[in-house]
């Protein structure tokens, strides 16, 4: 089964994450079948915008961590001691640059997000043109909490300095409705709407010749990249490589290979486990 899908409906590319019995998680295949999908839709010269969406019961939980973490040994995320950090940054680069993909497409990607758009699914999610999300739905960054930086590092371009850290200093999660609040997302609505404001957006947008949006999607982003994305997503991809392989992301990886991955989780979520000196916080 393809884990993600592609379909084209009269000028609206749809591109879908089908892994739905794990939440849409990111493995080592989804960034470049995504990847691939984008650039299908980009090149068709009938389709006028795409339509990112998850299938299942969320958008995308974010990267399959409780398999890479579960795993004993070295892999892809955690390589063990000895580190190198440059098989680390290839690694995770060439995946934000398949995300990237969505931001760089001349034609508008409009991403809709239900369930969760957690850690790795928020890179994805934020690096659409339009993000419309339901209310119920959550997106955030928790692994700035211990075990990771987020490596496509958009969250202040969407939301500025101060937000930005708001969401990164606490990898706090928000619902829909507090994230369009915030600025971080276009529009949130009520779930049982999702799908028809969705399908009103796109077919606004598809009604605009290709050149015309190609030109104003250009310009938008070569404003937000002359302030400097790359240069920020480089080093937010070094620092998500050593955040995973300092004493404390190896702490975590531990933890979760002697308690699991659900309690590990949720010891970091709620601030009741040290990560530097690998004890429970007593209270």
């Amino acid at each position: 089964m393809d884990k993600v899908l592609y379909k084209k409906y009269g000028r609206i590319g749809r591109i879908t994450l089908n892994r739905p019995e794990v939440m849409n998680a990111i493995d080592d295949d989804v960034p470049g079948e995504l990847s691939a999908a984008v650039a299908k839709a980009d090149a068709d010269p009938n389709v006028h915008v795409m339509v990112l969406a998850g299938n299942g019961p969320a958008f995308c939980a974010g990267y399959d961590l409780e398999g890479y973490a579960e795993q004993q040994g070295g892999n892809e995320i955690v390589q063990g001691m000895h580190w190198d950090p440059i098989k680390d940054y290839a690694f995770k680069w060439r995946n934000t640059q398949h995300f990237m993909s969505l931001w760089r497409a001349m034609k508008p990607v409009i991403c809709r997000v239900h369930g969760f758009a957690a850690a790795g699914g928020s890179d994805i999610a934020l690096c659409a043109d339009l993000t419309l999300m339901a209310e119920s739905a959550k997106i955030g960054y928790m692994p700035t909490r211990v075990w990771g930086s987020t490596s496509a590092a958009m969250w202040v371009y969407r939301l500025g300095p101060e937000e930005a850290k708001r969401m990164l200093l606490t990898g706090d999660k928000v619902n829909g409705r507090e994230a369009e609040e915030m600025g971080l997302v276009l529009r949130a609505f009520p779930d049982a709407h999702l799908d028809a404001e969705m399908e009103a957006m796109a077919g606004r947008v598809a009604s605009v010749p290709i050149n015309q949006l190609a030109m104003q999607k250009l310009v938008i982003i070569q404003a937000i990249e002359a302030a400097g994305l790359m240069k920020t997503q480089r080093l937010a991809t070094i620092f998500d490589g050593v955040a995973r392989h300092s004493p404390q992301g190896l702490n975590f990886k531990a933890r979760v290979e002697a308690v699991g991955w659900k309690q590990a989780v949720r010891e970091r979520a709620e601030g009741t486990f040290d990560w530097t000196l690998n004890r429970p916080i007593k209270k």
